[in-house]
């Protein structure tokens, strides 16, 4: 299913309330249809420009400035291979060309069972721990081809329990009572926070 199922929609509408203006949850949004579908797709881009009351391609102008969420499919545990200089310098490469070989398909494919994919990109700013990579944006730092088959082993076998699969999102959403959310007008009316009055104050 590629728009927002009943439940999501559900969840969209609820995140939707906490917002003065609709289009500024247009990320939480995102992340929603990529929890759902493991990507974001046509379809959920113009469910949620529906939603948010923006155009398709304002959508997809959000969607497709973060690298974080996918428009094509990629496995349930997408690695991130840093090859910025430090990285580089300090073996990035040889990771990548054993990830190839060691996973069976080149950069940006997806192994037969679903499970892998993986790219070279650019600084994850991690360069003091290089070489680096991340799974589903969760470091993995100092890695050698060695590390990198027992990480890829723990994560098919399920030993590996702090990384959840591509897209989960924390489930402890944010809970604010009705009473408490600020409308269009209060947010308008609102005194300016103590640090801007003082600066106004002192010119």
């Amino acid at each position: 299913m590629s728009r927002l199922n009943e439940e999501n929609l559900r969840i969209a509408r609820q995140i939707l309330s906490r917002y003065p203006k609709k289009k500024s949850a247009l990320i939480p949004l995102l992340h929603l249809s990529q929890e759902q579908n493991g990507m974001v797709t046509n379809e959920a881009m113009e469910h949620i420009a529906e939603l948010v009351e923006v155009t398709p391609a304002e959508v997809l102008g959000t969607c497709s400035f973060y690298e974080m969420f996918k428009r094509h499919p990629v496995g349930e545990y997408q690695i991130n291979i840093c090859h910025g200089i430090s990285c580089h310098l300090l073996g990035a490469e040889d990771v990548l060309e054993h990830a190839e070989k060691s996973l069976g398909v080149k950069e940006g494919e997806i192994t037969q069972d679903g499970k892998f994919s993986f790219e070279g990109v650019e600084c994850i700013a991690a360069c003091t721990e290089a070489p680096c990579l991340q799974v589903n944006y969760r470091y993995v730092n100092r890695v050698s081809s060695d590390e990198f088959d027992q990480l890829v082993t723990d994560l098919k076998n399920g030993q590996n329990t702090q990384i959840p699969k591509h897209g989960t999102l924390a489930k402890t959403r944010q809970n604010i009572q009705s009473e408490k959310l600020a409308g269009p007008a209060e947010v308008e009316s609102a005194s300016p926070p103590v640090w801007l009055q003082r600066n106004k104050e002192d010119q």
